[in-house]
């Protein structure tokens, strides 16, 4: 039977060791697969922890495949979704409607209803947490399925925005010849800016300084 845990810590090696002294084996015997990155938030708001999973070198797929665990269907992970999300933001005395799609990687939810701000956050913030809270609970049980939570599309328009400003600050420093440092983003903000501009010929961008006030310098090559 395979052995696998997933473990949930301020750090990354703090989930590793938790799931390690679970397991009760040394980091040499399992592979381990980072989840979710944590983040501190900004003033400690928005914070997230560390999600790992840490599996036992060796599992055949035998196993696996006998392993009842893993028995959970991708449509009982779709309904435990929907239950998780209900329950959670109904806490909050919010009603919201979910439109939920599925691909191999991924379920996809769409939030649609009134008070979205809420869900949403500081620059996504509570989004983020919320949909790191619904991937912990209902990954509890199958096979891992990565979550990815949406208010009315805000993570899209929030990447247009994104993109749009990185192509335009870049034009600035090649115009005036300066480095231009960004506002502090999140680790996803902050990827969206380098791919933006990783095929720019004039510019390269770098991230520098700590969470939660790390931020992109983008310079003239």
């Amino acid at each position: 039977m395979e052995k696998m845990v997933e473990k949930i810590a301020k750090t990354v090696d703090e989930a590793v060791n938790d799931a390690l002294k679970e397991l009760n084996v040394s980091k040499e015997n399992v592979d381990i697969e980072v989840l979710e990155e944590p983040t501190k938030g900004l003033l400690g708001i928005g914070a997230k922890p560390a999600l790992v999973r840490v599996t036992v070198k060796g599992s055949s797929e035998e196993s696996l495949s006998n392993n009842n665990v893993s028995n959970v269907s991708d449509e009982e992970k779709k309904e435990k979704v929907t239950e998780v999300l209900n329950n959670i933001v109904n806490s909050m005395g919010l009603n919201i409607k979910t439109d939920i799609k599925e691909d191999i990687d991924a379920i996809k939810v769409n939030i649609d209803g009134e008070n979205l701000g809420l869900i949403i956050g500081h620059k996504g913030e509570n989004l983020d947490a919320l949909q790191l809270l619904t991937s912990v609970i209902v990954n509890k049980e199958g096979d891992y399925k990565r979550i990815e939570l949406d208010v009315q599309n805000y993570r899209e328009k929030r990447k247009e925005t994104l993109i749009h400003l990185a192509q335009r600050k870049a034009k600035d420093v090649i115009r005036y010849g300066k480095n231009i440092t960004l506002e502090p983003m999140t680790p996803y903000e902050r990827r969206i800016i380098h791919t933006a501009l990783q095929e720019d010929e004039k510019v390269t961008t770098v991230s520098v300084g700590t969470e939660p006030f790390r931020k992109v310098v983008i310079k003239k090559k």
